[in-house]
């Protein structure tokens, strides 16, 4: 017996005459404009020109929307069959992160080096942003009722309609609220960020592997209750793994980078 439930939203658009404004796209363009706020005015902060990041922050936006979107058709390619044409409707949902964030940085690495930025100091700038972004952003999975876990009668359970629901899952009236789950964990990231930069010194850009690594964590731990990805190894999604790598990967680069900067200090 379910005693409590988180409802999902009865519409997801805002209709104004012709037009329809998703709340999707709302929460992302806010996502988007806090984080270049922030990341400005950290690199401000950091002694870099907030132009660079401006031009950047465009660049990274524009080639990480569609990193992200290819990313989630190539995996979810049934979705689309015989209505290809909404594969660039994304206010329906379905942008895959890692494909963002890989779109994004090659963009942002482009720019930097193209204005003579000081990347390393945008990189520890953009580090809070992003997962404000993310915080943000993801409450507009709520109202497109996607990206929810497994079944939970626990009293902040989704309820999630019929149409929205898993075929192996049609009986369950309430889910996992992953989206929530992880935005809760990326304001936990924003503060275990600055906690690290007030409290060590460590080698500027250090604080986006950082974040890397905190990130990575949750997002495994999520990846382990969501019922989106089909494609599993060993159980494991592919989101899955490739936050086991991005771990392994961000706390190796973590450690020599700052080893390295410690070995530097010695020797000066």
């Amino acid at each position: 017996m379910i005693l409590a439930s988180i409802p999902s939203p009865s519409v997801n658009v805002i209709e104004i005459g012709p037009l329809d404004i998703h709340f999707y796209g709302i929460l992302i363009g806010i996502g988007v404009i806090v984080a270049m706020v922030i990341t400005e005015r950290r690199y401000l902060r950091f002694g870099g020109d907030p132009k660079d990041v401006e031009k950047a922050a465009f660049w990274a936006v524009v080639i990480g929307f569609l990193g992200a979107r290819m990313a989630y058709v190539s995996t979810h390619l049934s979705r689309f069959e015989g209505r290809w044409l909404h594969i660039f409707a994304i206010w329906e949902g379905g942008l895959a992160f890692f494909g963002g964030l890989t779109g994004g940085a090659i963009a942002a690495i482009w720019v930097m080096r193209r204005r003579g930025g000081n990347f390393p100091a945008f990189a520890d700038a953009v580090a809070i942003g992003l997962p404000a972004a993310q915080a943000i952003g993801r409450f507009g999975n709520y109202f497109n009722q996607e990206l929810f876990g497994t079944p939970t009668d626990l009293p902040w359970g989704l309820e999630i309609a019929p149409r929205f629901r898993p075929a192996e899952y049609l009986d369950a009236e309430t889910f996992h609220p992953t989206f929530l789950y992880e935005g809760l964990w990326n304001r936990g990231v924003i503060l275990l960020l600055l906690t690290i930069e007030k409290r060590f010194r460590l080698k500027r850009g250090s604080i986006l592997l950082a974040y890397f690594v905190a990130y990575g964590v949750g997002r495994f731990l999520m990846e382990l209750l969501r019922t989106d990805t089909t494609f599993r190894v060993f159980g494991i999604s592919r989101n899955g793994w490739v936050s086991v790598a991005i771990v392994i990967g961000g706390s190796i680069w973590l450690r020599l980078r700052n080893r390295i900067s410690e070995e530097e200090s010695e020797v000066v």
